[in-house]
């Protein structure tokens, strides 16, 4: 069976710092891409930024760009997605999810190419 399961998530000030992790079980992580996906109230889920099988990161979402990192450990099984400078617009539940596919742009950005996903940690940036 399955299981990604993210935590690291809580509730920060404005221009704070998060570490979330991700840690897979039941599937070969090395040879699969994972990607932090990001919901908040009333609005839909976006990509926020992935890394590829190789470790290679992917293009990040524009206003995550030189605030989020990426970074995975295969013998942990697990992704991070490093968060500094949080804004009040990060507030949102961030989701990790998997794809053994070999995607590229765009279609890494779209949830439906990924099979498996965890259920969620809450951000919550104040100002």
């Amino acid at each position: 069976q399955v299981q990604l399961v993210e935590s690291g998530g809580g509730l920060v000030q404005a221009g704070g710092s998060l570490r979330l992790s991700c840690t897979t079980s039941g599937l070969s992580f090395s040879n699969y891409a994972m990607g932090w996906f990001r919901q908040a109230p009333g609005k839909e889920r976006e990509f926020v930024l992935g890394i590829r099988w190789s470790g290679v990161s992917t293009d990040a979402k524009d206003s995550v760009k030189g605030r989020f990192t990426i970074s995975r450990d295969n013998a942990k099984n697990t992704v991070y997605l490093q968060m500094n400078n949080l804004k009040p617009d990060d507030t949102a539940v961030y989701y990790c999810a998997a794809t053994s596919e070999r995607v590229s742009y765009p279609d890494y950005t779209r949830g439906e190419r990924y099979g498996y996903w965890g259920r969620g940690t809450q951000v919550t940036v104040s100002s």
